[in-house]
């Protein structure tokens, strides 16, 4: 199985690095580096896409002409 690729944002504020997933940007994660941040952010892209959470907000793009 091949790895897939996401989005996400992330800046460091005090001594925590914080961020989200592009794709779910009201749920925020922190982490004590940047790779711990990274962690958390696959962890919680595994609960967000599980199915088990009732109305996870997504963001998307949408084309118009």
């Amino acid at each position: 199985m091949s790895a897939k690729k996401t989005d996400f944002t992330y800046w460091q504020d005090g001594g925590f690095w914080v961020g989200h997933l592009d794709e779910f940007p009201d749920y925020l994660t922190q982490g004590t580096s940047l790779d711990d941040l990274k962690e958390n952010l696959i962890d919680l892209h595994r609960e967000l896409t599980s199915g088990t959470i009732p109305n996870v907000r997504r963001h998307a793009e949408l084309e118009v002409a």
